[in-house]
């Protein structure tokens, strides 16, 4: 079903019109003259306008343009009377679809409707793609590691800085804040050194358990300790020639940062419950949130350890030190989300590019990214409102303040936890509401499985544990 605009002063061929194109199963909207056909296209919008070409006051090529004027991509249907030819090519040339001669039966303006249908198919078809192509490519520059947006100055010396360190094997320790992109910085410095070719292996030292970590390090024998049923490879021998990246190093236990300063040493390992001593050519590339430094202090790191791992050390800004860079994220992940949840949307308004700088982003680029993607499900435009952007950033509270060292924060400072928890809950929410209740719909606004929508329901209480999936 498709929005068509009818426009004819002969109440006749309006009607006559108008009920054909509803038996198609079209929406119509009509109109007795160009004045009031105009105003409702710029009220309601439609994909089609059919026109007749000679009506009193505002004529059909008026209509053309005014609705032209207002939506380039509107596909304009003419109607003329025997004689008026040369106005209806007049009319496509300013840029009408096609025109239809009248009288003409009800199957032709059927038939030409929906012609004028398929090119709109056509063109959101093209734009599609269009918007894959630029997400994916843009995407597969973030992924490749073949840039870093941001052209403030801090980014420009870390840009800088990650380019001279990717052509050494040296180690390098990435220092920042959640959620400003350390393993993207990682990624940078293996896609622009000579060992590209070879595995970038990725490891996320505190999301697993330290009776875990050293066997997902280094591997282990079978039999080496219950349910150790196969010889598993570590990550040091499947980054073999390439690229290790240990996030958060800051939370490995004593006795793994004893065997990591021993590979750092001698460049081989040891699998658990193993005997040979494996040789290994292994770049690495580590990074944490926690003063490393303080740690020591503290005796909770090897200070021999800190000083392998902190060769190269670079540091992320965090975004608030950078807000000028903030346009220009917001709109690659515009670009990058939009093509799959909201093709319509290209941009965001003035008013809520002026909100995004107002808060102070204590979680970054990851928080920015997921604001802009909720934003996305929910907007109904060509761009994104300040009142489609989620709800902690229409509100005063986040202005930002001021921290003694002059370091800007959000009133009400919370933990990262529990902003994204209620950034998640509040994004569940409007999907649930805009669906009407049903759980199938909820899902597919939010781009996730029933079965996980189903346990988020259950955990923010909008349904009871257990309750049968039925749809409301």
């Amino acid at each position: 079903m498709a929005k068509v605009l009818v426009i004819d002063d002969n109440d006749t061929m309006r009607e006559g019109t108008a009920i054909a194109l509803k038996k198609a199963g079209h929406e119509v909207l009509a109109f007795r003259n160009g004045l009031e056909g105009v105003a409702g296209f710029l009220a309601k919008g439609a994909d089609v306008v059919v026109t007749d070409l000679k009506m009193e006051g505002m004529d059909g090529i008026e209509v053309l343009k005014q609705v032209k004027n207002h939506d380039a991509g509107v596909v304009v249907l003419v109607m003329t009377a025997f004689g008026t030819i040369e106005t209806a090519v007049e009319a496509m040339r300013q840029g009408a679809y096609d025109f239809i001669q009248k009288p003409f039966p009800t199957d032709l303006i059927r038939a030409k409707v929906e012609a004028a249908l398929e090119l709109v198919r056509t063109r959101q078809r093209v734009s599609r793609l269009e918007a894959v192509t630029e997400a994916l490519s843009s995407d597969l520059a973030e992924k490749t590691g073949t840039h870093l947006l941001g052209d403030s100055e801090p980014m420009q010396k870390l840009n800088t800085a990650i380019k001279r360190a990717a052509a050494t094997d040296a180690t390098v320790i990435v220092h920042g804040e959640s959620g400003t992109g350390k393993e993207l910085v990682a990624r940078m410095l293996h896609e622009l050194s000579p060992r590209k070719a070879k595995p970038f292996v990725t490891t996320h030292c505190a999301a697993l358990a330290e009776t875990l970590l050293e066997s997902e390090l280094f591997g282990h024998e079978r039999g080496s300790f219950t349910g150790a049923v196969k010889r598993k490879l570590g990550r040091f021998e499947l980054a073999d020639g390439g690229t290790l990246f240990l996030d958060e190093i800051g939370e490995i236990n004593a006795s793994v940062q004893t065997k990591l300063l021993r590979v750092l040493q001698e460049r081989e390992i040891q699998r658990v419950g193993g005997e040979d001593t494996l040789k290994v050519d292994v770049r690495v590339v580590c990074a944490t949130h926690r003063d490393l430094k303080a740690e020591v202090a503290a005796g909770r790191f090897r200070e021999d350890l800190f000083y392998r791992l902190n060769v190269v050390p670079l540091t992320v800004p965090a975004l608030r030190e950078r807000p000028e860079d903030i346009p220009l994220l917001a709109k690659h992940f515009v670009a990058k989300h939009g093509a799959r949840i909201n093709p319509r949307v290209k941009g965001l308004s003035a008013e809520a590019m002026a909100a995004l700088h107002r808060y102070a982003w204590p979680g970054n680029v990851r928080e920015l990214e997921n604001a802009i993607e909720q934003a996305l499900v929910f907007s109904e435009g060509t761009q994104l409102e300040e009142k489609e952007l989620p709800a902690f950033l229409q509100s005063a509270s986040t202005r930002v303040a001021q921290a003694p060292g002059g370091l800007p924060i959000p009133h009400g400072d919370r933990p990262l936890p529990d902003i994204l928890e209620d950034l998640e809950r509040q994004l569940i929410q409007r999907a649930y509401e805009k669906a009407k209740g049903v759980k199938t719909e909820t899902a597919r606004l939010l781009g996730i499985k029933t079965s996980a929508l189903y346990y988020k329901l259950e955990k923010y209480g909008f349904i009871q544990k257990g309750e049968t999936p039925e749809e409301s």
